[in-house]
């Protein structure tokens, strides 16, 4: 039986390791018939993918430090595939120091790095992808509670996180007439490789769990089921929203 992304072609930025959210988005692309790029950041993440994606996966390097390494991905795969049909912005980074210091203490280069990796690259992706976008197509980055919430520890990243849930209120305005939809999935706190650069990530991790409405964690699969879903033409009716994957949490 075919699935619901038949035919769809999906690019995935983001993708380290097995653990990965944006890996678990990956695999259940696939399971719903969808075709996945990915992106990489450099040389030491290519080496770790290549060990456990499927070969019919392509790849393509791209640092979004640089505005001009993203012009250049979606012009090699346009050239390459002609159109797409979402992608899935799943990057965020800030430096060990500022996540550990908090915020008052914040040096304006850990602020700024922050917000260029984690909130600012989802608007040159969403610029220099527009003109390999099919008519109807989806865009979703990944958030988090800490948007809105002052989440001990989270800090910066906080900070960074409602920056790109303003971004993609905004982009989704300014793309809508163009087909393209953007919204973002709030997923709730997994054991990713992400979440342990977080002080005291375990308390987190355990008070997280607490508050889910089943006293289970959510999963990476739970968290890629939304993500095909948004990724798919059964969600043409939602743009500029945040889509919350987190069991609840969110509620009390």
């Amino acid at each position: 039986m075919d699935g619901f992304l038949k035919d769809k072609l999906i690019v995935i930025m983001g993708i380290t390791n097995e653990r990965s959210i944006a890996w678990g988005c990956a695999q259940e692309i696939l399971a719903q018939g969808g075709k996945v790029i990915a992106t990489y950041q450099n040389d030491r993440i290519m080496k770790s993918i290549k060990r456990f994606i499927p070969k019919e996966i392509d790849i393509f390097e791209c640092d979004v430090s640089k505005d001009e390494n993203i012009f250049n991905l979606f012009k090699n795969i346009g050239e390459k595939y002609g159109k797409i049909d979402g992608i899935i912005h799943a990057i965020a980074y800030a430096d060990k120091q500022s996540l550990k210091d908090g915020l008052i203490n914040i040096t304006r280069e850990g602020y700024e790095l922050a917000q260029s990796i984690s909130s600012y690259s989802l608007i040159p992706v969403a610029k220099y992808a527009q003109p390999i976008l099919s008519d109807s197509s989806s865009i979703m980055t990944l958030t988090y509670f800490g948007s809105s919430r002052a989440i001990p520890n989270y800090n910066v990243m906080g900070v960074a996180k409602a920056a790109l849930e303003a971004n993609v209120r905004y982009l989704a305005e300014e793309l809508g007439m163009k087909g393209i939809r953007v919204n973002a999935i709030s997923a709730g706190a997994v054991k990713t490789l992400a979440v342990t650069g977080i002080k005291n990530h375990e308390a987190l991790l355990k008070e997280s769990r607490m508050r889910t409405v089943d006293k289970k964690s959510v999963t990476t699969k739970e968290i890629g089921d939304a993500a095909a879903f948004l990724m798919s033409d059964l969600s043409s009716g939602i743009t500029g929203d945040v889509i919350y994957v987190d069991k609840g949490v969110h509620l009390i």
